[in-house]
């Protein structure tokens, strides 16, 4: 349990809010009814926090800071997440994550966190131009108001506070907008300020204190998308045809005429930032005169313009005219090593190189994506971390019209039996069930060196302690690494198996695979067994069974 947040654990709090947020996302999609029902919330959410991720994990340490290098780190936070921020939702959090650094810039004890929690919601409810209760700025609001009356609680105190009564919040948002209550939903960006003030009194706490978050009420329903016709734009009945955001370099002074502008063309303004620096985000009918009052205020860059209806349309499309000259389609595989990035590419994949220190965030996998050019596209993603990236990833890229199916491959020997029965001839859905089932039928191991003391669920090991994992978890521990991989080879056959693929990662004793064929041969003659130099450095070795 902590007393005092620093620069290591803003960074885990990043980490921790991402992974929930993944984990939510497409519940927060679902929920999404206002103030456009266009199904991104959950989505521009997490891009939000994974570019305040990487900004605060790049930012460098400087112990010497005040708050044991708290302050650098909140800053690079909060202006990662307002350079990256997207949609209405995204904005408002990168604007409360701003007023929260600048709140813990002296500290992080409970003192600062207690007034940094009415700063982080003042500084959201600024940046709306005409703020609505009900939405996340409520959640916002009613957790600074209990954080700040918890006046002699402990660090831990002030955060579960905060939590529990962002929680509260959020259930009673129904009753304070209406299109909630006829949608039967909570509020989107409220259920992802909720995930992160958990993520923060988990970092606190050093564990889940606040159970699962079941919050989603049962009696949502979907909201459909009309297409009416407006001065010749599909457009969504009673909004605006276009959402514009952009960030803009723009002095202090010229704000005001900016926002007074903005708000005379549309709806759902906010602008966040400050020092120079502003992402704009409002709906509007006329997006050029949107961007030309940008540049009238300064220099506007990064400029995205989404019309609701084609995008809408877009993503539920199911591929792109086959009169293009771009492929049918490509499959992507994710996967660290040379050697294994050769037996992908041979089987005709495209090969995204993942370092296995820093797995590839969102952006990186939909640039993948747009590079293979081609109108339908597998993804073989081979690490479950990679799961909330990769949908993100795949949201964006439907709505540029790709089809696009992520396959939930765990191990690249899954990866590798589903490029086996990959069929580019079958129909697109078809092949995706092909090879979801080729994938699905290896089971698959691994074995890695322990680099530390740890509990795990076959004992307590020790550093350099050889594992042996089984569906990612710890099933053998031993000293030697032949002996450890053959006592993990038999465990798995024992379950039945015809074929075994061995890929030896870099460094894998040069006796491993000639020691495991040997064995597998004198107990499981009837077995085949392949063996390929993959290259990963994360793991000796990694099994699989079909």
């Amino acid at each position: 349990m902590l007393d005092t947040l620093d620069a290591t654990a803003v960074r885990t709090w990043c980490r921790l809010a991402l992974t929930a947020l993944g984990q939510a996302r497409e519940e927060i999609d679902a929920l999404n009814v206002y103030p456009v029902p266009d199904g991104d919330t959950g989505t521009n959410l997490y891009l939000t926090v994974e570019a305040a991720t990487e900004a605060a994990e790049a930012a460098p340490d400087d112990p010497a800071a005040a708050g044991d290098g708290l302050g650098p780190v909140t800053a690079a936070m909060a202006r990662g997440a307002l350079i990256g921020a997207r949609g209405n939702s995204g904005v408002i959090l990168a604007q409360w994550l701003r007023g929260l650094a600048e709140g813990l810039a002296g500290g992080g004890d409970a003192t600062a966190l207690r007034r940094a929690l009415p700063r982080a919601a003042e500084a959201a409810y600024q940046a709306v131009a005409d703020p609505v209760e009900g939405t996340l700025l409520t959640v916002a609001a009613e957790a600074a108001r209990a954080a700040a009356a918890a006046e002699d609680g402990s660090l831990a105190d002030t955060a579960r506070t905060a939590c529990a009564a962002a929680r509260t919040a959020l259930q009673h948002t129904p009753e304070q907008l209406d299109v909630l209550a006829e949608a039967g939903v909570v509020d989107a960006g409220g259920r992802g300020l909720v995930a992160v003030l958990g993520a923060l009194a988990d970092t606190v706490l050093g564990h889940t204190p606040m159970g699962p978050m079941a919050l989603r009420h049962e009696t949502f329903r979907p909201v459909p998308v009309p297409h009416d016709s407006c001065e010749g734009h599909a457009r969504l009945p009673g909004h605006p045809a276009f959402e514009v955001i952009y960030l803009l370099d723009a002095d202090e002074e010229a704000m005001p005429a900016l926002r007074t502008r903005l708000a005379a063309l549309g709806d759902s303004l906010v602008v966040g930032g400050g020092d120079g620096l502003w992402n704009v985000h409002v709906h509007v009918d006329d997006a050029g005169a949107a961007v030309e009052a940008g540049v009238e205020a300064g220099r506007p860059y990064r400029i995205r313009i989404t019309h609701f209806a084609e995008a809408a349309a877009r993503a539920g499309a199911t591929g792109s005219s086959p009169e293009t000259s771009a492929p049918a389609r490509a499959v992507l595989s994710v996967v660290s090593g040379h050697g294994l990035a050769d037996l992908c590419e041979q089987a005709g994949s495209a090969v995204l190189h993942a370092d296995p220190d820093r797995p590839p965030v969102s952006a990186e996998l939909a640039d993948a994506v747009r590079r293979c050019a081609a109108r339908e596209v597998i993804v073989l993603l081979n690490d479950p971390e990679l799961r909330a990236a990769a949908g993100a990833a795949a949201d964006q890229l439907r709505e540029e019209g790709l089809r696009i199916a992520v396959l939930p491959t765990r191990s690249p020997v899954q990866g590798l039996a589903a490029l086996a029965v990959h069929d580019p001839g079958r129909r697109f859905d078809e092949d995706v069930v092909a090879m979801t089932s080729a994938a699905g039928a290896t089971r698959h191991a691994e074995l890695a060196v322990a680099e530390g003391e740890s509990w795990t669920m076959a004992g307590v090991c020790q550093a350099g302690d050889v594992l042996g994992l089984i569906d990612g978890d710890v099933a053998v521990i031993g000293t030697d690494t032949a002996e450890t991989a053959g006592t993990l080879l038999d465990r798995m056959l024992a379950a039945g198996g015809e074929l075994v693929t061995l890929v030896l990662g870099a460094d894998a004793p040069g006796h491993l695979a000639e020691d495991l064929v040997a064995h597998a041969r004198r107990q499981r003659p009837e077995v085949d067994t392949v063996v390929y130099h993959g290259g990963q450095e994360a793991a000796l070795l990694l099994i699989g069974v079909e």
